[in-house]
């Protein structure tokens, strides 16, 4: 216990999943999939609801970023599937100057239908400044 302006402060110690999930909301910009919203989505034959694109679009790159530990540039592709969502995803992966000599990837990145990351693959490197033909 410390104190502060004459208050006691308490500080508990937080559990590697507690910080997980922080860290998870402030990827996917406070969006998380719960028992009790998952079970609110389901329609009657118990298959729940897809997820809108827009945050679909949030998912896809705040999963990516988790996983590759680097920020997603933009996504420049999503579309919806039988099973969830594909987007394409674009990546600084090594950074250099002038900003025209570093190096992009694309990645394709496959969600379920809750927005969960079911996969993701490297589809493309190239270089900032490099235009497709």
């Amino acid at each position: 216990m410390f104190e502060s302006q004459g208050h006691p402060i308490l500080y508990r110690q937080q559990t590697a999943s507690a910080l997980r999930q922080k860290a998870l909301r402030r990827t996917t910009g406070g969006i998380m999939a719960t028992e009790e919203n998952t079970e609110r989505g389901k329609s009657h034959d118990e298959r729940p609801e897809r997820i809108s694109a827009p945050t679909a679009m949030r998912h896809a790159t705040g999963q990516l970023a988790q996983m590759l530990q680097c920020e997603p540039a933009s996504v420049s592709a999503l579309k919806p599937t039988d099973d969830g969502w594909l987007a394409n995803v674009e990546v600084v992966e090594i950074e250099r100057v002038p900003d025209t000599a570093s190096v992009m990837a694309s990645y394709r990145v496959h969600l379920d239908e809750q927005g969960q990351l079911v996969g993701y693959e490297r589809t493309r490197r190239y270089g900032r400044g490099q235009i497709d033909r």
